[in-house]
């Protein structure tokens, strides 16, 4: 029987319950972190912990455990799940209370439940890439808080499988600034370019790697905004996301990126990122890159 997390103690999926006066599911008022499983270890937990904690103090969030405490609850539940490759999904929001615009006074208990997923492991768009389309981006300006509220981006991916695409590339007034669940980089000229780490932005744990990645071995890159225009006549475009890894775009609007196949920068970092997922959870299945 499947096991879940509720306020940090484990206990049955079926025993789980939502409260209708729960704020986050009537304001969308809580944050989430979404944290890959390899090999039955947690990867970059440390880094998606502290992303967690600083969204909670972005929006005056009380959480009552440490990031090691959550840490020791997300091993626990995923020994009870015997999960090996998946996910796990946690989530913390502002607590039960009847329905009022402003915070509970006095503040009360936030509700914090966390879930794991299987992820089968699938080389088919790591290898062949993917198709996107161009979007408005709609959001808010605290993109830099992993918010529970969505919608913006679940109407950018909607667009996208609208026209049979994996992913949308958002734009402000013509900046580019991420995909609908993913951050987005190019190559132009041998060089990686991606959007600075702001509040237009969700600093993507993946990207991080990535970015690290490209640091520690040689790869010139930048944080700095570029334009649609740049993204269009780009040598090579790819996602990052922690379900996604590294992924890389081939088709943007119907137009081709490059070649049309994935370039050699998207190639190599795809596979220092598996090199880095090995060290840091040990050996899993390689792409055939």
């Amino acid at each position: 029987m499947e096991k879940v997390i509720l306020n940090g103690k484990i206990t049955l999926k079926t025993d789980i319950k939502v409260d209708f006066e729960d704020r986050g599911y009537q304001f969308g008022d809580g944050i989430y972190e979404v944290i890959r499983v390899y090999n039955g270890q947690l990867f970059t937990s440390k880094e998606h912990l502290n992303r967690l904690m600083a969204s909670a103090k972005s929006i005056s969030l009380a959480i009552p455990f440490t990031a090691g405490e959550i840490e020791g609850h997300l091993q626990q539940l995923i020994q009870e799940n015997q999960l090996e490759n998946g996910m796990i999904y946690m989530q913390f929001t502002r607590g039960v209370s009847p329905r009022n615009h402003a915070f509970p006074a006095p503040a009360i208990d936030s509700v914090y439940v966390a879930y794991t997923k299987p992820i089968l492991h699938s080389s088919e768009n790591a290898t062949a890439g993917v198709k996107t389309i161009l979007t408005e981006d709609i959001r808010w300006l605290r993109c830099d808080i992993k918010s529970l509220n969505l919608l913006g981006n679940i109407l950018a991916k909607q667009k996208a499988a609208d026209a049979g695409c994996f992913e949308a590339l958002q734009h402000r007034d013509g900046i580019v600034t991420e995909g609908s669940s993913s951050n987005v980089s190019i190559v132009i000229n041998g060089k990686v370019k991606t959007h600075p780490a702001t509040n237009l932005i969700l600093n993507g744990i993946s990207r991080q790697v990535m970015l690290g990645l490209c640091k520690d071995n040689g790869i010139p890159f930048s944080e700095q905004t570029y334009t649609t225009e740049e993204l269009l006549q780009a040598d090579e475009v790819f996602l990052s996301s922690t379900t996604a890894e590294i992924l890389p775009v081939i088709e943007i609007d119907g137009k081709a990126v490059g070649n049309g196949t994935p370039g050699p920068f998207t190639r190599k970092l795809q596979k220092l990122f598996q090199d880095e997922v090995a060290k840091q959870c040990g050996s899993k299945q390689q792409l055939h890159l």
